[in-house]
């Protein structure tokens, strides 16, 4: 994790930023960063303000949800539902595809498209030093492509 911290415009404002890395498995995976992200405000010291938890790709989303073991096999299903891998996408067809190519270039145009409707990331209020989610709330990186590393920006901004 990296750590970065500034005050803010003579406010009484600080700002910390750290960055969470990790290693998913496969896609959809839905993985519980929840505790990285409170071990962050830990360490911030920051009362009040709020936490944003951001991915940092475009194949990759964030979002609050249940940690319900059958809840998250019905969302990986949901997700093969609304965006399927077996499709055809334009993003995918690497004879007419000249922008943004690398040579291990992998077809993923389900990946962008579900991360499209899931979003990059969440922002959570923090109030005398806690993270204010819900009894059943939990943060997630959502793996949407493959297994890869992958990395979680999560930048803290209060007093």
């Amino acid at each position: 994790m990296r750590a970065t911290e500034r005050n803010g415009s003579g406010l009484g404002l600080r700002f910390v930023n750290e960055t969470i890395k990790l290693t998913t498995t496969k896609g959809p995976e839905f993985i519980d960063i929840t505790d990285d992200v409170v071990a962050v405000l830990e360490r911030s010291a920051i009362k009040n303000g709020f936490a944003v938890v951001y991915s940092k790709h475009t194949t990759a989303a964030v979002r609050i949800n249940e940690n319900e073991p059958l809840l998250l096999q019905d969302m990986e299903c949901f997700l093969q539902r609304v965006a399927p891998s077996d499709t055809y996408y334009n993003h995918n067809d690497f004879t007419i595809r000249t922008v943004n190519m690398t040579e291990d270039e992998c077809p993923n145009g389900h990946s962008h498209c579900a991360q499209l409707l899931m979003g990059a990331s969440e922002s959570v209020p923090i109030i005398d030093g806690c993270l204010q989610i819900g009894r059943w709330q939990r943060i997630f990186l959502v793996e949407l492509d493959h297994g890869r590393d992958r990395e979680v920006l999560v930048h803290i901004m209060g007093e």
